[in-house]
């Protein structure tokens, strides 16, 4: 249909600012799965920046196995026989930090592993970071900054096939992870709707900002989160808007350091910190 086209500069134009107001992603699943593909291979191909660990490996299977494969069964996940959902762990323990790349890869730091100290807190860390490619977000702002040039390829008839070439130009430090305050949000919102089906605590999503703040991480002066802080702002507006929604819902406000049901934490201990 594309290679039937004929449109002036004019109209890509129009088409192009219509596209990022109406918030189109170029991209579908197949695009998503392949790009995650090649950003897995360049991140495996990085390992002075990305080094793989290669510790006790029952901490990776216990991890995919008794909390990512259960947020993946939340009837809210849409995707889960679409992408190509694996996880894999980064050895590097200054880094508190967790991301995810189109298609299903998702990435967490032996740093925020060994920080956090409960399975709900690693669950909610997870499943915003699932939010993140059900949301497709990658994929959108890669529409955003691409868009004009994929949407004049695509109407003039020439090869739309760029991902490879996408992929490398991100791979630029953390510029492949950086998300935008909505794009937060939004993943902060379905954690808690992924997390619903799940055994662990809903608002699971803000323990990991709470513990930061409680341990004066959140401050301005920290120095202790910079890459966590360059791609996941406002820590503090999203524990009061995790709040918000869980009132909202008529869920009772617990906080990390709640105990009992729904947090997991001697699990935490035993099966995860403990082997790292």
């Amino acid at each position: 249909m594309f290679k039937k086209m004929r449109l002036f500069p004019v109209t890509l134009i129009a088409l192009f600012v219509f596209a990022c107001s109406a918030g189109l992603n170029l991209f579908n699943d197949k695009d998503e799965v392949s790009m995650g593909m090649q950003f897995d291979k360049e991140i495996r191909d990085n390992p002075k920046e990305y080094p793989i660990y290669n510790g006790n490996p029952a901490v990776k299977i216990y991890i995919n196995s008794n909390v990512f494969q259960p947020i993946l069964n939340s009837p809210e996940i849409k995707k889960a026989d679409t992408y190509a959902y694996q996880i894999e762990i980064i050895d590097n323990d200054s880094i508190l930090n967790a991301f995810a790349v189109p298609g299903g890869y998702v990435y967490i730091y032996t740093g925020i592993l060994k920080y956090l100290d409960s399975e709900a807190s690693l669950a909610g860390v997870l499943a915003h970071e699932i939010g993140h490619v059900e949301r497709r977000h990658s994929t959108q702002r890669i529409t955003n900054a691409y868009g004009l040039s994929i949407l004049a390829n695509l109407a003039l008839g020439n090869n739309p096939s760029q991902i490879a070439e996408i992929v490398a130009n991100m791979f630029t430090g953390l510029s492949l992870l950086a998300n935008s305050r909505i794009n937060e949000d939004e993943s902060d919102e379905y954690s808690i709707k992924y997390l619903k089906s799940t055994k662990y605590y809903p608002g699971a999503v803000k323990f990991f900002f709470e513990k930061m703040r409680d341990d004066g991480k959140v401050a301005s002066s920290s120095n202790g989160i910079q890459t966590f802080l360059s791609t996941h702002p406002d820590p503090i507006d999203r524990i009061n808007s995790t709040n918000e929604r869980l009132k909202a819902m008529g869920i009772e406000i617990l906080s990390y350091s709640s105990t009992g049901s729904g947090m997991y934490k001697t699990e935490y201990q035993k099966n995860i910190k403990s082997k790292l």
